[in-house]
């Protein structure tokens, strides 16, 4: 009984330590909002990259192998991406916010699980914790079943009040204009910013090899607007 009671505030004390700074980035993603982007979809994205990272623990735990963190830094390239297309391409996010709400309002629960928008949440949540699974590990391995199940009880609650926070701060009056302002110009940024951080704290990349990749994603980023604008000036009728 004692070890239950004491893998209470070390469950706390060990989210809030390593995820501290999911609360920036959530706020940000929920003030990112739109006809495409919902909120579920960040909420599901969240849980499934977080459960991702208990289990990559829990394998760790049971002596199985484990991704090296090396490997678990590439998907810093993910934010990268997204950020890139949001700073070239910010025309796809303005169209993707015409989208009639009625398309949306007809997709099932588990098309949402499906949804590349919840996988890019989940994968900005697995590129930035490594530092989870690093403090994790240990601490699942010195740890009875029992405590060990209501540890990962308590993270998986701890999410949902990790996103509801955010969402709240995003709907702050004062946080909502200033995102909604600024957010769009420099949310790229700390994207960016943030799969770089990743890479380079978990030495998966040199920065060399890193600045030829932002390089090689960039171009591809680039085409992939230029294609995106040639298939939607296609689809328009002129009049004849």
């Amino acid at each position: 009984m004692n070890e239950l009671i004491t893998a209470i505030p070390t469950g706390i004390t060990a989210f809030t330590a390593t995820n501290l700074d999911d609360l920036v980035i959530l706020t940000l993603l929920f003030s990112q909002v739109n006809a495409t982007f919902r909120h579920h979809h960040i909420v599901i994205g969240q849980y499934l990259g977080f459960c991702t990272l208990v289990i990559a623990s829990l394998v760790g735990f049971l002596g199985g192998l484990v991704l090296p963190s090396q490997w678990i830094g590439l998907l810093g390239l993910v934010p990268i991406t997204i950020g890139l297309n949001r700073l070239l391409n910010p025309e796809s996010d303005s169209s993707s916010e015409t989208q009639p709400e009625t398309e949306l309002s007809n997709c099932s629960t588990w098309a949402s699980f499906l949804s590349p928008q919840a996988y890019s949440v989940a994968a900005i949540t697995i590129a930035n914790g490594s530092d989870n699974v690093s403090i994790y590990m240990p601490l699942f391995a010195n740890t009875a079943l029992p405590s060990l199940l209501a540890i990962v009880g308590i993270f998986l609650l701890l999410v949902g009040v990790w996103c509801y926070l955010t969402y709240k701060f995003a709907c702050q009056p004062a946080i909502a204009n200033l995102l909604s302002r600024y957010g769009n110009n420099f949310v790229p940024f700390v994207l960016i910013g943030l799969g770089i951080f990743i890479i380079l704290d978990s030495a998966s990349l040199t920065p060399i090899l890193l600045a030829a990749s932002c390089l090689c994603l960039t171009g591809i980023v680039k085409l992939y607007g230029i294609n995106g604008q040639a298939a939607t000036s296609s689809n328009v009728d002129f009049p004849g």
